[in-house]
């Protein structure tokens, strides 16, 4: 069950709930707010109604509006880190491999909590802890592309580490693109189009010699 979907099924107030139901609780409701609203617009009261609580009890939980945006930002931030790493490790076909990753960038800004909006269309990046955040994982996303371009061809760290950023920032960017333009390309397809030209580029380096 999704943190949405926690809020749903808890959204009676006064229903009492573990801990971490209650947090999981909290969270979702914290995300339809800024997700709808942004940051600087949203207020605790606004979370606290969404989730059917009190204002005590939503800052038993969370001393502030930041804080609960940054645990959101850390839930989220998460995820696509796992999705990517997964994605490279779903295949030892390095064509597979490239379009498994740009799927996994199409499937995360697809989700439909619009979760996305928190990590790459922030309107708090002034903030400097979210701003870390933001560079944190799409460090991360990028250094676990790296490590396969290296094993996979032989380039050194520093080269690989660019072809990986080119590649993780063309996917998110093409992936937010693809749903803010309702385009009416499907899913499966615009991944398609889009692993071909990762591919034209990426396959002109060729394997590591002891691969060949």
């Amino acid at each position: 069950m999704t943190a949405i979907e926690q809020t749903e099924a808890a959204r009676p107030r006064g229903t009492r709930l573990p801990r971490r139901a209650r947090r999981n609780q909290l969270l979702g409701a914290a995300q339809e707010v800024f997700v709808a609203q942004g940051y600087h617009a949203a207020a605790m009261d606004d979370i606290a109604e969404r989730a059917g609580v009190s204002k005590p009890v939503l800052y038993q939980h969370f001393p502030g509006k930041l804080d609960l945006y940054l645990a959101l930002l850390d839930q989220h931030c998460e995820s696509l880190l796992l999705a990517v790493r997964t994605a490279l490790a779903s295949t030892n076909d390095n064509k597979m491999r490239v379009a498994a990753t740009m799927d996994a960038y199409f499937a995360y800004v697809e989700d439909e909590g619009g979760a996305f909006r928190l990590v790459f269309e922030s309107d708090l990046t002034n903030e400097p802890a979210v701003r870390e955040r933001v560079d944190r994982v799409s460090l991360q996303c990028a250094e676990a592309i790296s490590d396969v371009i290296a094993e996979d061809t032989g380039l050194s760290k520093d080269e690989s580490m660019l072809l990986a950023v080119a590649l993780g920032g063309v996917s998110q960017v093409v992936a937010r693109y693809w749903l803010s333009s309702e385009s009416p390309v499907a899913r499966d397809t615009a991944v398609g189009l889009l692993t071909s030209l990762a591919w034209r580029g990426i396959a002109g380096f060729p394997l590591h010699p002891t691969d060949a």
